[in-house]
């Protein structure tokens, strides 16, 4: 090593001379170390800034309390992982050291990982437990209900196990002659996933069977593989059979028991909950028919002595039919009687309406009209000579009153009245006119001239 890394010599005339590398030989040569030094090495740390790319490989970072190295498992090698990756998990694999050149930076590149202290089957168990937990496969809502009584059972199973005789002869024994199929399966090993998910496929596709056991005899969890494979449990979740998953005993525990319909803790248990007893099915259908017998008679009596009460109390169809005409001829009376009055109503008021039509005839209020106009003209003349009447009689009693007063009805009366002349003064002092003036004295019927002789 200490050849590699001392690139001084001396010269002859006993001078150093300097050994110059490039950066990409320098790099070339510690990558060679390296990967001599180191081949393959087992190395355990904490996963953190996992990535995975289109490529598909994994890239992460390995860590402890005091370094940290880069890491990258090739996708060719982490297809085979039995469980996920993620950051914070502690694993342990088997790699290679190698330099990545164009950075100058070194990696180890992993053949083989597996989980630090849990065990790698166990971790993948439970991470597809939980990732098919969150998409809803283990809920009851997509659970269907088995079938009362199937008329045909296929068992998916070994056909060489201890299980199958088990089931099928309690099947026999609780009812026996009943249609079984029996579908044979690899239940552990390699393929034992792909013909249990291509024997629930073809079931589903036959669609000839009621109901379907899926079973195996007890084991580890790494026999439990294939019943652990998310394949097989997205097929027993496709199924339009309903599916009892019947995997080893009752403490052990497989992805299928909770995706499949109902779950057995063994698989006898399978086959007890698969079909009823026989014996308690014939002593139900007598009980029901012992049931049925006495609820017939019981009805048949109730019927008859119902028909003998109605026999009773039918009336003979002459007496019927002769109400019935009583019946007709009443309501053909009452239907005259209401006709007839309902006429009678429309004939008063068809006859109410003329007469309030001819009340507004134009001629009829026309000729009332010049009634009404007549009379109103012969009242006002009459009252017209009344007043006439009333102011002549008042103008006589003015006129009598007046003519009372009149000079002229003195004159009447022997009186005369003188005036002068010519200026017709009324003499009233014969101190007033001379002798020899002329006078004229008015009488009631005429004037006289006089001429004074004398006073």
């Amino acid at each position: 090593m200490n050849s590699h890394l001392n690139n001084q010599s001396s010269g002859p005339s006993g001078t150093h001379q300097r050994r110059i590398y490039t950066v990409s030989e320098l790099t070339f040569k510690i990558k060679d170390l390296l990967e001599e030094s180191f081949p393959f090495v087992w190395i355990n740390g904490e996963i953190s800034n996992f990535r995975v790319p289109a490529s598909g490989h994994y890239y992460f970072t390995l860590k402890d309390e005091a370094a940290q190295i880069s890491a990258v498992m090739f996708r060719n090698q982490n297809r085979t992982l039995i469980f996920d990756l993620e950051d914070g998990m502690s694993i342990t694999g088997i790699g290679r050291i190698s330099v990545y050149e164009p950075r100058g930076t070194y990696q180890i590149i992993f053949e083989h990982l597996e989980p630090k202290g849990t065990g790698a089957i166990q971790l993948a168990f439970e991470q597809l437990k939980t990732r098919l937990f969150e998409e809803g496969l283990f809920d009851e809502t997509h659970k269907s209900p088995l079938p009362f009584l199937p008329k045909k059972i296929s068992i998916i199973t070994s056909p060489t196990g201890a299980v199958v005789h088990d089931i099928l002869k309690i099947i026999n024994r609780r009812f026996s002659n009943l249609q079984i199929e029996i579908m044979p399966v690899k239940v552990q090993g390699d393929g034992a996933e792909h013909e249990i998910v291509s024997a629930i496929e073809m079931l589903n596709l036959r669609s000839n069977s009621d109901l379907a056991i899926l079973a195996r005899g007890g084991g580890s969890l790494e026999d439990f593989h294939a019943f652990n494979a998310e394949n097989v449990a997205r097929a027993i979740y496709a199924s339009n059979i309903p599916i009892i998953s019947a995997v080893g005993h009752e403490t052990d525990f497989c992805i299928a028991d909770f995706v499949a319909d109902l779950r057995a803790p063994t698989p006898s248990a399978a086959a007890e909950l698969a079909v009823p007893l026989k014996q308690d099915l014939l002593n139900r259908v007598s009980e029901l028919s012992t049931h049925l017998t006495m609820r017939f008679v019981r009805n048949l009596e109730y019927f008859r002595n119902r028909v003998q009460e109605m026999s009773n109390r039918l009336v003979h169809p002459s007496r019927k039919i002769g109400d019935l005409r009583l019946k007709t001829d009443d309501l053909m009376t009452r239907l005259v009687n209401t006709f007839n009055n309902t006429l009678v109503q429309k004939h008063e008021g068809v006859k109410w309406r003329v007469e309030r039509l001819y009340a507004n005839n134009p001629l009829v209020r026309t000729k009332n009209l010049k009634d009404k106009l007549d009379l109103k003209c012969d009242n006002l003349f009459n009252c017209m000579r009344i007043f006439i009447n009333k102011k002549r009689f008042l103008l006589r009693e003015a006129m009598a009153g007046l003519h009372a007063l009149s000079p002229k009805a003195t004159l009447s009366r022997g009186y005369s009245i003188t005036r002068t002349i010519p200026d017709a003064a009324v003499v009233r002092d014969p101190q007033k006119v001379s002798i020899g003036q002329d006078l004229e004295v008015t009488v009631a019927k005429g004037s006289l001239i006089c001429r004074v002789k004398g006073k």
